[in-house]
């Protein structure tokens, strides 16, 4: 009987959420200004995940290299990848 009641309060508590939900305007469209704050936003946020992942994995290295030096392994530097090359764009051939 306790089921019940609980499944029944729960359904009634989805049921008028969606009501509340259902009742609520439109969000306004966003002016140019606004677009462009926002992705000013979402620009110096993305620079600093990159940031402060950085700093995580060269922390991590750091940790790594000194703990093999504590226990007195060699472990050679890292080697870098050399940055990958552009891509070429591929050319159409002309049409005659």
């Amino acid at each position: 009987m306790k089921t019940i009641r609980a499944v029944l309060a729960a359904t009634l508590v989805v049921v008028s959420f969606g009501v509340a939900v259902a009742k609520l305007p439109p969000a306004a469209p966003l002016t140019d200004a606004q677009k462009a704050e926002a992705k000013a936003k979402a620009d110096a946020a993305a620079d600093l995940a990159k940031q402060q992942q950085a700093k995580a994995e060269d922390r991590v290295a750091a940790q790594y290299f000194a703990s093999m030096k504590a226990q007195g392994k060699v472990v050679p530097p890292p080697q870098m990848a050399a940055a990958p090359a552009a891509p070429a764009k591929a050319v159409a051939p002309a049409k005659k």
